[in-house]
């Protein structure tokens, strides 16, 4: 639990970008991310940078820095991350003005969810859409 009593997230994605500084602005600006932590370097280089949507994090960090996650890291290819999202429809739209590559326009899904799909400046794919997987039960 962090001071606030709210519940941390356990499983976080981390994300790493060749303009990593682009990519904070773009999921702030077009997919309403939070910024809600951001550590450079003396060289502007993003060291890590945490993205909060709703109870979600993302970790973001600058690709070719160097250390065990960036040489790990270095032949990965795009993640897929999905965010549950009240309305996207609207959602949508936001992206969409922002100049966000839409792979899917929102559409009903056969298992109950709406949902779209999109592409960041650096090949992820984000999904958005109403589909809340349950979570483990509480031990």
């Amino acid at each position: 639990m962090t001071d606030s009593g709210t519940v941390s997230p356990t499983i976080c994605p981390a994300l790493l970008y060749d303009d990593a500084k682009a990519a904070v602005r773009q999921l702030t600006e077009a997919f309403g991310f939070t910024q809600s932590a951001l550590y450079e370097s003396e060289d502007g280089t993003v060291l890590h940078a945490e993205l909060e949507y709703g109870n979600g994090i993302v970790m973001i960090g600058s690709r070719g820095r160097g250390g065990v996650f960036d040489d790990a890291m270095a032949s990965a290819g795009p993640a897929g991350l999905y965010v549950v999202v009240d309305d996207p429809d609207a959602h949508h739209r936001r992206a969409a003005g922002h100049g966000v590559e839409i792979l899917m326009a929102p559409a009903d899904q056969e298992y109950g969810s709406r949902d779209y799909m999109a592409r960041d400046l650096e090949g992820n794919i984000w999904s958005f859409g109403t589909y809340a997987p349950k979570g483990p039960a509480p031990a």
